[in-house]
């Protein structure tokens, strides 16, 4: 039997299989906290003998809601075969031809918008085109990304099903939380609102922020301190609370304000903290998870519990993020609402500074619409939730902040008259930040701080008509650094296509572009020798086309390959010294470095370091260690032993000559020659235990040596 869904995603499901079967593709756009995975599960559940490939961020984010599926009653589908989206874009074509879906599963698939990322599902969209696609998402705009679609990208916009944040609120789905809006850090702001008021150059304007600079000073002072805000909103003052932070560093900072902040709720406050890739291998995590106790319990976390991650009895979230997209915005908010669950959830907005203040007002627009939107249609019965609570700390400060840049961003109009100017002077909008025009305006500035307004990292409002105004006039939203990187991204690729590595020499250009150096700077940030936002992304990106991260590890495997093709030929490993293979490795010469190295006389020679395990891998081909002239040497001596074993001594005549056809008797004669000299005392050592003749007048029986060599 079938698991039960919920009724909003039994129709989602429902209306999902009838555009699959009718066009193959197939969106579903819920909230998070809504359960909107369990379509996906109930999709595998119903092809119990077809495989489905399912793709999400994070392995952790799958297993978790597997974990759920079958808390809920749902059965253990193994016809599954997992992926990530960092996994995807590594398979080779071979591996994704062995995966043969029958349906194909796009969890969280705004995702699939990173270059990336996209690059891995094209391919294997591009293999199966006619497998069935369902995707699974909160939001289907990348809201940095030029505001970018999925579901017209990857679904042809065919949209099984699709509700707001605010519409499940409102349809009841969604139990409506307790918002508190605060600000616990808005000095920053302040000073660069101050700053920006003394370089205005309108008198008027100046003025007027001045005043509006007091007016905010004064609300801002009369507002209360943190300490307050949490012991009066928190209501479950042992309940279990997700406090999200930028980065590890941030998360570090945020936790030392704990004694300060929850005094008044807990005098002993449980913390733990989170911020690998996978938290379930930490030990923390179980641990808060676990945590029964009668105390307050705060789990400090950077992104990874952002999407697709419920723990269970959240009491509520604390917004400390000092920015996020609004994707995150609302991934975060999800993580204290949950389907199914009627819990009174409080969430913190505590912001940084000011940018994020309005950020709920998003939420409530989604309502009110929802709202208006059942009414007209006469669904006035299935409207739960008219509004929720916002309980706004900080006063007046919102209205004040805004009216302040509205009245500082009167000059945009002339900033942006000056862009056009540029523009049509040099036929781009790449102005160095620095760059200040001939009437003394800092254009380069201007362009940065939009780009930064645009991106959320610092305040201010930048509206549709504008963002639309520059994009006219070839705006790049991207910062330089991004930038760089796909400049020097693309010149990779290109060294890729013609010549199949990324071994490229430090000083090679292409276009320019000083690719060589770039890639040395790469292996130095991997090592942690220097400072380059080198993501996991991006580092798998390299990897995609064939980087080489240390190149003298690299170069010896090369090596060893060509040593053992021609072990595999020959049956040897005695390689003339001059030899080099069909692919220009010079074999012969690296053989003798590897005995060089095996000596210790050049322990630092490039590409020739041994370790016990290389030493293992070539003895396992035949490796000879001693020089050719080593190894002759061994032979003759062989050829003394039976000499010395079949006549008792080693009085050789020079002519004498083995069977074998070694001139034996020549052998013996350079020895004497050689003692003092070139002969090494181990070598005289081995000489004397069978009798060597040093003295070449000593008597010798030539008749029986004629008989010996004449086979007697």
């Amino acid at each position: 039997m079938a698991t039960l869904l919920f009724e909003h995603n039994q129709k989602a499901y429902e209306a999902a299989r009838l555009l699959l079967d009718c066009s193959g593709k197939a969106a579903v756009i819920h909230p998070t906290g809504t359960g909107k995975s369990f379509i996906a599960f109930r999709l595998c559940e119903d092809h119990p003998k077809e495989t489905v490939c399912w793709l999400a961020p994070s392995e952790y984010i799958f297993s978790t809601q597997q974990e759920n599926w079958q808390k809920a009653g749902g059965s253990k589908c193994g016809n599954i075969r997992f992926l990530t989206y960092a996994r995807l874009m590594l398979l080779k074509e071979d591996e994704l031809a062995q995966i043969n879906p029958a349906y194909i599963v796009l969890d969280e698939f705004h995702r699939c918008g990173a270059r990336m990322w996209g690059q891995g599902v094209a391919r294997l969209l591009a293999l199966f085109h006619d497998v069935p696609v369902l995707g699974l998402s909160a939001t289907n705009i990348r809201y940095l990304d030029n505001q970018r679609d999925m579901a017209d990208e990857l679904f042809d916009g065919q949209i099984a099903s699709q509700m707001t944040l605010g519409e499940a609120i409102v349809r009841g789905i969604l139990n409506p939380p307790k918002y508190v809006r605060a600000v616990f850090s808005y000095q920053k702001n302040f000073e660069q609102y101050e700053a920006k008021a003394r370089i205005a150059r309108n008198k008027a304007v100046r003025e007027a922020a001045e005043r509006e600079l007091e007016a905010l000073r004064r609300a801002l002072a009369q507002a209360e301190g943190m300490e307050q805000i949490f012991d009066r909103h928190m209501s479950n003052r042992t309940g279990k609370y997700l406090v999200f932070c930028a980065d590890y560093d941030h998360m570090q900072e945020m936790i030392a304000k704990v004694p300060e902040w929850f005094s008044k709720v807990d005098s002993d406050v449980h913390v733990y903290s989170v911020y690998s890739e996978e938290p379930d291998a930490s030990r923390e995590f179980a641990d808060f998870k676990s945590d029964t106790s009668n105390h307050l319990k705060l789990l400090f976390c950077i992104d990874m519990l952002n999407e697709g991650v419920h723990v269970a009895d959240v009491s509520g979230v604390i917004l400390l993020r000092p920015t996020v997209s609004p994707i995150i915005y609302k991934q975060q908010i999800g993580r204290a609402l949950s389907a199914g669950v009627k819990q009174n959830a409080v969430i913190f907005d505590v912001v940084q500074n000011m940018e994020n203040l309005c950020s709920i007002g998003v939420v409530e627009a989604e309502m009110r619409v929802a709202v208006e939107a059942y009414r007209r249609q006469g669904r006035e019965a299935e409207i739960v939730n008219h509004r929720f609570r916002v309980i706004d700390e900080v006063g007046d400060c919102v209205r004040l902040f805004q009216k302040l840049e509205g009245t500082l961003s009167a000059s945009w109009d002339l900033m942006y008259a000056a862009a056009e100017q540029y523009v049509c002077q040099s036929g781009n909008l790449e102005i160095p930040k620095r760059y200040v025009t001939p009437e003394g305006l800092s254009l380069g500035q201007w362009l940065d701080t939009q780009r930064r307004v645009y991106a959320k990292k610092v305040p201010g409002i930048l509206t549709e008509a504008q963002v639309q105004r520059l994009n006219a006039i070839g705006m790049r939203w991207q910062d330089a650094r991004e930038a760089s990187w796909e400049k020097y991204y693309g010149a990779a690729e290109q060294y890729y296509r013609h010549h199949g590595d990324l071994l490229v020499p430090v000083r090679e250009k292409i276009d320019g572009i000083a690719l060589g150096r770039w890639i040395a700077q790469l292996r130095s940030a991997k090592k942690g020798k220097c400072e380059l936002n080198l993501t996991l992304e991006r580092e798998a990106a390299l990897n995609q086309i064939g980087m080489v991260w240390d190149v003298p590890d690299y170069l010896w495997e090369q090596n060893y390959a060509s040593a053992r093709q021609y072990f595999e030929t020959n049956g040897h490993l005695d390689v003339p010294i001059d030899y080099m293979d069909s692919t220009g490795i010079h074999l012969g010469s690296w053989i003798l470095k590897m005995r060089a190295a095996r000596r210790a006389l050049e322990p630092k020679a490039q590409g020739a370091e041994l370790t016990a395990k290389r030493i293992e891998k070539l003895n396992a081909i035949g490796m000879i260690w001693e020089p050719k002239r080593e190894t002759a040497w061994e032979k003759f001596y062989q050829a003394a032993c039976e000499y010395y074993r079949r006549n008792g001594n080693l009085q050789v005549p020079s002519t004498y000559i083995t069977a074998e056809g070694k001139h034996l008797g020549k052998w013996i004669r350079r020895q004497r020659e050689a003692v003092g000299m070139s002969l090494r005392e181990e070598q005289k050592e081995k000489l004397d235990a069978i009798q060597m003749v040093w003295n070449a007048q000593e008597k010798i029986d030539y008749r029986k040596c004629v008989r010996l060599q004449k086979g007697r």
